[in-house]
């Protein structure tokens, strides 16, 4: 009995060690699974949700404000009270109950400006969301080809150590037969390691380039990926204003920027409109079961109240003077956004930085004539590894960025 739990415990944790199925994914699945499992996207959305409840908050003061109290009162009958705030003096034993209504009639435009702040804010909080998925997007695009770059070079490297392997038995079995030198198969030997060692390296950069695929896409146990070849992009247009004024217009970044800019002009006109008066109507009316007979058993009144801000140690002035100058600064820090954006636009439009992660060929030259030559993948290339990488590599790279 004890061999066959043996085997079985044996084949149990072979099952349990054997490695996960590579997940097949094309580039637009990559970044559904991005967006959809990114919690930074969630964070930004929830946000953006939160943002728009704050305008209700503001624009409640414009609605009727109706509350109910009830009061009981133990005194001596005809106490007055003779310290404290100016208030009602004589205090009667009662119990009553009543509702407060009250509602404001104008602040002359204070709570209609901070609505639309409010309101700016959370348009911009849309925005921030709207740029957190296009970071997030280009994170998934960039990890993605940059898997497959890695694989394309792994590729190589395979090949190149298979040739290598070739030529040095090659050599050596002429050497065996005395048709070459010990030194040509120590040269064979070499190249055969040095292209062994660049290919253990191929290799870990396939892992390192996986595991951040994995990271982005919010799937840490996904060890390895199948991942589909994506065909060309569309030629980029040639750079124009047009081209620019777009990036203008719609990147989120200043969209959301812009927004901000609003929403603190908005908020200086609302701390500009303290110095106004606030009218507003103020009525109750009540019922009081037990008291002291001078007390009549209802009660209700009436009234308007006009409240006009005189001197307040220069409190408003400040905070107008704070809105402004955040005003001012919101909007450098649009014309800053837009100064990075230009220059941005042109750049971008160049065909030789669009890191598409594709593999193309460098432009043989005359040092490289005649020398076996690596497939440039993106905006990297190089030579077949070996004695001459040193000075083919940097002449190539120069090639292929040209």
């Amino acid at each position: 009995m004890r061999f066959p739990l043996t085997f079985v415990a044996a084949a149990c944790g072979l099952w349990a060690q054997a490695p996960a199925a590579p997940l097949h994914l094309t580039f637009v699945q990559a970044q559904q699974q991005a967006l959809q499992n990114n919690p930074r996207f969630s964070a930004a959305k929830l946000n953006a949700l939160a943002a728009y409840q704050v305008p209700p908050q503001y624009r409640a003061a414009l609605n009727p404000n109706l509350s109910g109290a009830v009061t009981g009162v133990g005194a001596d009958n005809g106490t007055r009270l003779a310290a404290g705030a100016l208030n009602n003096p004589t205090v009667y034993n009662r119990f009553a109950s009543g509702l407060i209504a009250s509602q404001l009639v104008t602040d002359f435009g204070r709570t209609h400006n901070l609505v639309e702040m409010a309101r700016l804010r959370a348009q911009a909080q849309d925005q921030t969301a709207e740029s957190t998925r296009a970071d997030i997007l280009l994170a998934a695009s960039v990890a993605y080809f940059a898997a497959q770059r890695a694989r394309a070079v792994l590729l190589v490297a395979d090949k190149t150590v298979e040739a290598r392997q070739l030529v040095s038995d090659q050599i050596t079995a002429l050497a065996q037969s005395q048709l070459r030198s010990t030194l040509d198969v120590s040269f064979a030997n070499f190249n055969l390691s040095d292209a062994k060692l660049l290919q253990v390296q191929a290799r870990n950069d396939v892992k390192a380039a996986e595991a951040q695929l994995a990271e982005v896409l919010g799937l840490p146990g996904q060890p390895t990926f199948d991942l589909a070849e994506e065909s060309m992009p569309a030629a980029l247009p040639p750079a124009s204003e047009e081209v620019v004024q777009q990036a203008i217009q719609n990147r989120p970044e200043l969209k959301d920027l812009r927004l901000q800019q609003s929403a603190a002009e908005r908020l200086t006109r609302a701390e500009h409109d303290l110095y106004y008066p606030n009218v507003g109507i103020v009525g109750t009316a009540g019922v009081v079961p037990a008291g002291v007979a001078v007390i009549p058993k209802e009660y209700g009144a009436i009234g308007f109240n006009v409240n006009i801000p005189i001197f307040n140690g220069g409190l408003f002035k400040a905070r107008q003077a704070e809105a402004e100058l955040r005003a001012q600064a919101a909007a450098k820090n649009v014309t800053d956004e837009e100064n990075r954006v230009i220059p941005g636009s042109h750049h971008g439009l160049r065909p030789h930085r669009l890191n598409a992660g594709v593999a193309r060929p460098c432009k043989p030259s005359a040092a490289t004539r005649g020398k076996p030559l690596f497939v440039g993948v993106g905006n990297h290339c190089g030579v077949e590894p070996g004695a001459a990488q040193s000075h083919l590599g940097a002449d190539c790279q120069q090639q292929c960025e040209v």
